[in-house]
């Protein structure tokens, strides 16, 4: 077998590893957030983990890989029971969100390497994900209430965020290095 065979199929399987643990991650993630932390109700209107977790990635990821993520956290959020708002309504949105914040974190260490600025990208990216989701949604006729709860709302899930977001940082990051990890294990 050649050389550049050899080196095809190593990338081959490195990506079908990096593609299967990403996927199980999501969807583990994914299915704890619509089992648990939806079923509580926090003043505010609580936090979104799935949402976390996909920013963070795409934080941690090149701007192609970010868009990938947020096309599948996207999807996985508009099947999700408590969206309202049309099929691919979550999907545009997070697609944009996840290539923009990759695209501003790609090959500046500044920003992947300080949790404070990653935080900060993520509560930043939870409310312009929020604000994007309802002004989208004006604009396809959705009825989202009174203008004083919403934006009650997107600040409650802001603060929810910016409390959460530091204790979740670690345990993802961990999970997106175990995943792009590209040193082989023996």
């Amino acid at each position: 077998m050649s050389r550049h065979r050899q080196l095809r199929l190593v990338n081959l399987e490195m990506f079908t590893r990096q593609f299967s643990l990403s996927a199980l991650i999501f969807l583990a993630v994914y299915l704890v957030q619509e089992a648990v932390v939806n079923q509580f109700r926090f003043p505010g209107g609580g936090f979104h983990l799935f949402l976390i977790l996909a920013l963070v990635w795409a934080i941690r990821s090149s701007p192609e890989i970010g868009a990938v993520i947020g096309f599948a956290a996207g999807f996985l959020m508009d099947i999700s029971q408590s969206t309202d708002g049309p099929m691919g309504h979550w999907t545009l949105i997070m697609v944009l969100m996840g290539y923009g914040l990759a695209f501003l974190s790609f090959e500046n260490e500044s920003v992947r390497s300080s949790p404070v600025t990653v935080v900060f990208f993520v509560v930043a990216g939870v409310f312009l994900a929020k604000v994007f989701y309802l002004l989208t949604g004006a604009l396809l006729g959705l009825d989202f209430g009174e203008i004083g709860q919403i934006f009650l709302t997107i600040l409650g899930t802001s603060l929810w965020t910016l409390a959460i977001s530091p204790f979740l940082l670690p345990i993802f990051t961990r999970l997106h290095a175990f995943v792009f990890d590209t040193r082989i294990h023996i």
